[in-house]
């Protein structure tokens, strides 16, 4: 979404602001990344410690991957269904652990994502108070009125752009793509947003030559 703004005392002069679908890029599939490898470490951690605890086994079991030179995996718990399905047939075989790891992603990555807009700076209030600070209004509307207009994309951006990321990356989970979903996902977004950069410093420096050439 294209929100157009203009100078309050300029009434011909008028740019947009950009709300995009991924506002906050992948942010929230790298916190989500990061809880779960919290949680597998203190779930490992206590598992060896008190392998029969009813509690600990909640949390998530543990057992050794044949031929994988001590490795383990979650066979159980919470570790077990927050951890993704690698193929259709372990989807086929346990649905239920699919379904909760589905839902789980795609909550965590709303969630993750409405709060880093919170801390960041970057939500509808902290936007309309930079935009206030550069004299900047939503033509037909009033400067008081510009979080609430804000509001209206900002959050629900932020929350669907994280879905959708979550949603990528279970899709490439669920196929059993090479390497895991999530670093699949994370090397796609940092490159297209290296080109972005590229396509930007390009574009402006595209503007300058031909301001300086046709000023002369």
């Amino acid at each position: 979404v294209d929100l157009k703004v203009k100078p309050q005392n300029q009434p011909g002069a008028a740019s947009t602001y950009p709300i995009k679908l991924f506002y906050t890029s992948n942010i929230p599939i790298i916190l989500q990344t990061a809880l779960v490898s919290n949680l597998y470490f203190f779930s490992q951690l206590l598992h060896k410690r008190y392998p029969t605890n009813f509690l600990v086994n909640l949390f998530g079991r543990w057992q050794e991957i044949p031929g994988g030179g001590g490795q383990t995996q979650p066979i159980a718990g919470l570790a077990y269904y927050v951890s993704p399905p690698h193929s259709l047939a372990e989807i086929a075989a346990d649905p239920f652990h699919a379904a909760f790891y589905l839902i789980f992603i795609l909550s965590a990555c709303a969630l993750f994502s409405k709060t880093w807009i919170q801390v960041t700076g970057a939500s509808a209030a902290d936007v309309a108070r930079q935009l206030r600070d550069q004299k900047l209004v939503i033509p037909g509307h009033r400067s008081q009125s510009l979080h609430k207009e804000l509001n209206r994309y900002i959050p629900t951006a932020a929350a669907f752009g994280g879905m959708c990321i979550g949603a990528l990356t279970v899709f490439a989970d669920f196929l059993g793509a090479i390497g895991s979903g999530t670093g699949i996902l994370l090397a796609v977004t940092i490159i297209y947003q290296y080109f972005e950069i590229f396509y930007k410093e390009n574009k402006k420096e595209a503007n300058l030559t031909s301001q300086f050439f046709g000023g002369q």
